[in-house]
């Protein structure tokens, strides 16, 4: 009977370990999938890359990059708003496709409040005005005196129509009252090509692209777009310190999860993802990029920023006329 009665009771512990949903413990138990949205080799994808090398030993699984680019990044995050919300397929997004685009595109399948759990804000990469040698502009104050004087004569390049470096020159043409030429190009690349040899007269790059050229003394940097000065590049006023009050333009990173991710995945998703944020090595790396630190590594404050973020860039986007299909 004493058998009996032990036997019992282990069946019903059995029972009881059993009715635990396996995934609270485990996750999560395949390799996590980190998609970017643009090809390799771009700072997107360095920066997804980073973060991923560094993630596996704190989630115990490895993390995985996959590009899936094209349509301004609208595939990638289409892919991840329609995949599992299991913690296991996540988005590095950027203003493109979690702000700009939503604006941009006459339509996206996704939106990008709606289709996602934010994960973390990672930060933000101030973009820089630079100038080719051969325009006198010393400042932004220079330049501002030169394109009126000279209307028409002044041209800007851009990675594309939508990019941030156009529309950061649409806000510039309506808050300095300037008449800028822009020249849109099919990529960073391509732009910077130009603008190096002269075809065109300046640009809004992001700072990771311009420093290396900055310092060679090939571009001369004006002024930071962003409402503080780049920690890459501490000697370069911004913009708005010169006389340009409330200019802010910068291309901002983002994590996000699909719709419905349970929030114990989300809160361990964010527990690592700013652990490595906060780690020496990655600070360092990231700065050496040019990446300014987001104010807070919380899902509420990433959840805040991308409707922001969307609103700002809506009365840009009208202003430039710029739709894509």
């Amino acid at each position: 009977m004493k058998l009996i009665h032990t036997l019992a009771l282990a069946a019903a512990a059995a029972l009881s370990l059993a009715a635990v949903p396996v995934h609270a413990d485990a996750f999560p138990d395949k390799p996590v999938v980190l998609v970017v949205p643009f090809p390799p080799g771009g700072p997107t994808d360095a920066m997804a890359r980073t973060l991923a090398a560094e993630l596996k030993d704190r989630l115990g699984q490895p993390m995985i990059v996959e590009n899936r680019a094209g349509a301004g990044g609208n595939i990638g995050a289409e892919y991840v708003a329609r995949a599992p919300a299991d913690g296991q397929t996540l988005l590095f997004g950027t203003s493109g496709p979690l702000a700009i685009n939503a604006s941009l595109y006459r339509k996206i399948n996704y939106n990008p409040v709606k289709s996602f759990a934010p994960v973390i804000q990672v930060g933000h990469l101030p973009n820089i005005l630079v100038v080719h040698p051969s325009v006198s502009a010393s400042n932004v104050k220079e330049l501002v005196a030169y394109a009126k004087a000279n209307p028409g004569k002044l041209s800007y390049a851009s990675s594309g129509n939508g990019a941030s470096s156009h529309l950061a020159g649409v806000l510039f043409n309506s808050t300095a009252g300037v008449d800028l030429l822009h020249v849109p190009y099919k990529g960073t690349g391509p732009a910077l090509n130009d603008l190096l040899g002269g075809q065109v007269s300046m640009s809004f790059t992001d700072v990771l692209t311009a420093m290396p050229y900055i310092k060679a003394g090939r571009l001369r940097a004006l002024g930071v777009t962003t409402a503080t000065r780049s920690q890459a590049l501490p000697d370069v006023p911004t913009v708005a310190e010169q006389g340009y009050k409330g200019f802010d333009v910068s291309v901002f990173f983002g994590i996000v999860a699909p719709a419905g991710t349970p929030p114990d995945r989300i809160a361990k998703l964010n527990s690592a993802f700013a652990e490595v944020l906060a780690s020496p090595k990655v600070k360092e790396l990231f700065a050496e990029q040019g990446l300014e630190s987001a104010p807070s590594t919380s899902p509420q404050q990433l959840a805040k920023f991308i409707p922001e973020q969307m609103a700002m860039w809506a009365g840009v986007v009208k202003q430039s006329g710029a739709q894509l299909d």
